[in-house]
């Protein structure tokens, strides 16, 4: 058990080929990393054309987060942030899969887009490297996909997910396992027709430091060094060359043997040289230097940074705001106004966690975003933009209740919607959108002048609101917008009353 001063953090990696976990001890501030686990899983592998993964994947997964559960257990973790990747994100959503995952783990598993994979790749590189404000180019390989970032410092610049992975790369062009230089030579053209639309940006970008990271490349880099091939620790075109030439002389994946490759990692290695080859060419890096770090110590040090108030869903709240010239002040009066409500109705709807509370701050900061694009249905286009931008730090669960609540502030509620929420999700997310539609309408005026105390009682399907002295009677329009919102959510079975 930890002590006062200590806390033991953990992030779970659920990538398309192998699975990790990576845990932390803060002591005083400071993060130690304590213990890491790897399985390989093959998600990919087992994942069909509709989306349904296979009987035989669906248990290797399982069995892998039944023991990540465990060991999380033991090891006493009072916070896990869990993140599926490019083939969780592929798979069918209205499958028991995600269900059984979470009561496996024991946690939460966010669906994370590309570009949020991307995010946390580079800052996961860039808290396992030293300080460099230089520029960097990172690269990974995964199972599913292939993350590029280029980035200054700390900060990336530049996210792409393509859709390239060693897995898939190897089933495509390599099947049944069946190695040529006529199979290397098609999944090569392929890469270099995937990295077609981002190259001249990447290779255009002066002097840098290239690092790639992940299974692939840590496997090559470690094949390389194990057969007298490189002694600089880092890959070069030469390098990868050379190994697709070993790897030739070898008939299948089965069969395929090489110092220092494992026997698991053989199997999709051929695709992800394929990949690695082209990735060198086509952004002529001379050299790629290689680090351990990849998404799950950026999802640690995210997490981390959570803990620590320095979250980056609320920079990418704030830059919104920006990019769609939200009128700061009014979002500033609706955000105060929701934050009363809800502090007075948090015990009795059971609201009271901190994400409660941020996601109807950020929803009421973004309330207006749609305004940049119409007037007319401004709530839907604000809620089309917010499911559907690149959002760093949101996974994709998130990105649709912030949705969900902008797309719901006014006229009728959209159930539906609501409905492609988690479940355990939905009826927070009905009474969170009620807490915001109520202070945007009590806010219609615009006006910077100070609101009345507010008194909101709650019950299991029923607001009562209380307004002092005559402000109700000085404000008739409210009046006809309150009476108008009965309406609306005695459709979603609530009773609203005020006085």
């Amino acid at each position: 058990m930890s002590s006062d001063s200590t806390q033991v953090i953990a992030a779970v990696d659920l990538g398309s080929n192998s699975f990790h976990m990576i845990v932390g001890e803060l002591r005083h501030g400071q993060l130690v990393i304590i213990d890491r686990l790897r399985e390989t899983v093959r998600l990919a592998e087992g994942l069909s054309g509709d989306g349904e993964l296979s009987d035989d994947a669906r248990a290797r997964a399982l069995q892998c987060l039944s023991q990540f559960g465990e060991r999380l257990q033991s090891m006493h973790a009072s916070s896990v942030r869990a993140a599926g990747t490019s083939t969780i994100r592929r798979a069918r959503e209205d499958s028991t899969f995600m269900g059984e995952a979470e009561a496996a783990l024991g946690h939460p598993i966010e669906v994370i887009s590309g570009i949020e994979e991307a995010r946390l790749i580079y800052k996961g590189v860039a808290e396992s490297l030293p300080r460099n404000d230089g520029l960097r180019l990172v690269i990974d390989i995964g199972g599913g996909s292939t993350e590029v970032i280029l980035g200054q410092g700390p900060t990336p610049r530049s996210l792409e997910s393509l859709d390239l992975g060693c897995v898939s790369m190897t089933e495509q062009f390599f099947r049944n396992g069946q190695i040529s230089r006529d199979a290397f030579e098609k999944a090569r053209v392929a890469a270099r027709l995937e990295l077609r639309p981002v190259k001249a940006f990447f290779r255009n970008a002066g002097d840098l430091e290239a690092i790639g990271t992940s299974g692939t490349i840590l496997s090559t880099e470690r094949v390389a060094r194990s057969l007298g091939l490189q002694e600089s620790g880092k890959l070069t075109l030469a390098t990868i060359e050379s190994l697709i030439d070993l790897v030739c002389e070898f008939d299948s994946t089965s069969a395929l043997s090489l110092s220092g490759l494992s026997e698991r990692r053989a199997q999709v290695w051929p695709g992800g040289l394929a990949i690695l080859a082209e990735m060198i060419s086509v952004l002529r890096i001379p050299a790629l230097q290689v680090s351990d770090g990849a998404l799950r110590e950026g999802l640690l040090y995210d997490l981390l940074g959570r803990l620590q108030h320095e979250d980056a869903r609320e920079r990418t709240v704030q830059a919104m705001c920006a990019r769609y010239h939200v009128d700061q002040r009014q979002a500033e009066r609706v955000a105060a106004t929701a934050q009363v409500l809800l502090t007075q109705c948090a015990q009795a709807w059971n609201l009271m966690s901190e994400f409660d509370s941020m996601i109807l701050s950020w929803s009421a900061n973004l309330h207006e975003i749609g305004l940049d694009i119409s007037h007319d249905g401004f709530q839907r286009h604000g809620s089309y933009v917010a499911e559907h931008a690149d959002m760093p730090g949101f996974p994709r669960a998130e990105q649709r209740f912030l949705a969900f609540l902008i797309g719901s502030q006014r006229h009728a509620i959209d159930m539906r919607f609501r409905k492609q929420l988690p479940r355990a999700w939905r009826e927070d997310a009905l009474r969170l959108v009620m807490l915001l539609r109520l202070a945007v309408l009590i806010n219609r005026s615009r006006s910077d002048a100070e609101l009345p105390a507010i008194a909101l009682s709650v019950s299991d399907n029923g607001l009562s609101l209380r307004f002092d002295g005559d402000w109700l009677a000085a404000n008739p329009l409210t009046v006809a917008d309150l009476q108008r919102e009965c309406l609306y959510l005695e459709a979603v079975g609530y009773k609203l009353e005020f006085g």
